[in-house]
């Protein structure tokens, strides 16, 4: 965001004559240069962790800060979908949907641009081909925006190798005297680790909360819970994105509520480290009501877990059935160390469609919000599937111990097998409206597919009759 506030051994002689030549002209032009082709990507896909005060371990913004890690840069890009990629964006580009908000993804012609540059000899280029710096405030520190209520969690304290810890913390009164809807929600850690961070090449090497499970509830005058049904929200994890709900599903959040959790966990990053979670509300306006409903799908497996020991390509499958007709706001895989990728199908009549297919990173969790003329539109009957690629092997660098057989369970040396991504459900007269709706975005044809939408093209190639029919029984239908 753009806040406004090798030497040449050529004598001079013989330069000049070979620039002369049309050949060396073009090959000056084409040349891949920092300042030109590095530092815009950079700045777009990189510089916000990789800054002073920033999350990466190293700042990327200068010419001598890039130049000793051009050979690193090419690999963790060259990656792409794999764990350890960077930018740590996992969506992989030759399947199912493509279209997704707040996507920092480099393209193919990025990644050689990269690596040319990087083989070449890390060229500067001219100073005046360089974009202007990027200003950052660190005093701003939330991605979807400035929050309209924070809540602040208790300190707790890490010790520096010391094991994992797993359980219960402080619950902590939100504070909200009136019930609001919540257009996104955030979390973030605060704590006293220096900016340069320890050392390590992962986002743990910052943080010492790797995920809090976490609901709203009301408590009573003994701080006890209120019985009754606590509201859950987006799982923090480390590494995670905001979450922005969809604009006609806003979250209800009720007055004086509490943020409860009996789920967080705790790693060493390497040094004592003292922080605390933030929880970052945005709200509708006050009179705003929500025109579709919030859908908890369970979609996962957490019981059936087998992962060998010694063995990649190993395959995991969950299944549900739509009870209503259903719009998929996020994909999100939830994995642990052998998770290597999740995809994500819809089973419709004859058809299986991929939807979307993730790489997996347990350093770096990540929500995938589809663009809005993206998001699937499935109707009720629908089955969903999630295809799990776990690598419990040697090659998986997440993996402390590949002998080891792993089942369900909490911990990291466990696993889980989720697809904790946002839905929100449709009547039948708002999933016809969406998809015709759709259908005037995208100016579908009778001969058009639109992934994630199996019904949306039917209108256009099989009219339904309704009471304007002529008596051959052909429909009159705008679509034509």
């Amino acid at each position: 965001m753009r806040i406004i506030t090798a030497k040449s051994l050529l004598s001079g002689a013989a330069l000049a004559a070979a620039l002369s030549a049309p050949g060396a002209v073009l090959a000056q032009a084409d040349e891949v240069t920092f300042h030109k082709d590095i530092e815009p990507i950079l700045q777009r896909s990189c510089q916000s962790c990789h800054r002073d005060g920033g999350a990466g371990p190293m700042p990327l913004v200068t010419y001598d800060q890039v130049a000793p890690f051009a050979g690193l840069i090419e690999y963790k890009t060259g990656l792409r979908d794999r764990a350890g990629a960077m930018p740590p964006w996992y969506m992989e580009k030759d399947v199912g949907i493509q279209a997704y908000k707040d996507d920092p993804s480099l393209n193919d012609a990025e990644i050689a641009a990269i690596s040319t540059w990087a083989r070449s000899g890390t060229p500067k280029g001219d100073p005046a081909d360089a974009p202007e710096a990027l200003v950052f405030d660190d005093s701003v520190k939330w991605g979807a925006g400035e929050p309209d209520l924070i809540v602040r969690l208790g300190d707790v304290t890490k010790l520096a190798g010391t094991p994992d810890w797993w359980g219960e913390i402080d619950s902590a009164p939100t504070g909200l005297t009136e019930d609001r809807y919540v257009k996104s929600v955030e979390v973030v850690e605060v704590n006293d680790v220096p900016s340069a961070g320890t050392g390590r090449e992962t986002v743990g090497g910052r943080y010492i909360f790797h995920h809090m499970i976490w609901a709203t509830a009301q408590m009573d005058e003994n701080g006890d819970r209120v019985p009754g049904l606590a509201i859950p929200w987006p799982v923090h994890e480390v590494g995670r994105n905001a979450d922005i709900f969809d604009e006609d599903a806003g979250r209800l959040l009720r007055a004086n509520s509490w943020i409860v959790s009996d789920s967080v966990h705790l790693h060493s990053n390497g040094i004592d480290t003292t922080g605390h979670l933030e929880v970052g509300f945005r709200f509708h306006e006050p009179d705003y009501e929500p025109k579709f409903q919030n859908a908890f799908i369970g979609l996962g497996n957490g019981v059936d877990i087998s992962i060998a020991g010694n063995e990649s390509n190993q395959e995991l499958h969950a299944y549900t059935v739509l009870d209503q007709h259903t719009k998929v706001i996020t994909f999100e895989p939830h994995l642990h160390a052998p998770g290597e990728r999740m995809c994500l199908e819809a089973i419709w009549g004859y058809t299986i469609e991929t939807l979307s297919c993730v790489g997996y990173d347990h350093n770096w969790v990540r929500g995938y919000p589809y663009a809005d003329h993206a998001a699937p539109l499935l109707p009720k009957g629908t089955i969903l599937h999630i295809v799990g690629y776990m690598n419990n092997t040697e090659t998986n660098p997440n993996v402390p111990d590949p002998r080891n057989w792993q089942g369900s369970g909490n911990r990291s040396v466990t696993n889980m097998f989720i697809d904790l991504g946002i839905r929100v459900t449709l009547n039948d007269e708002q999933f016809f409206a969406e998809m015709e709706e759709r259908r005037q975005v995208l100016d579908l044809g009778p001969n058009d597919h639109v992934i994630g939408c199996p019904l949306c093209g039917a209108p256009l190639v099989a009219p339904i009759a309704d009471e304007d029919s002529d008596d051959d029984g052909v429909a009159a239908s705008d679509d034509g």
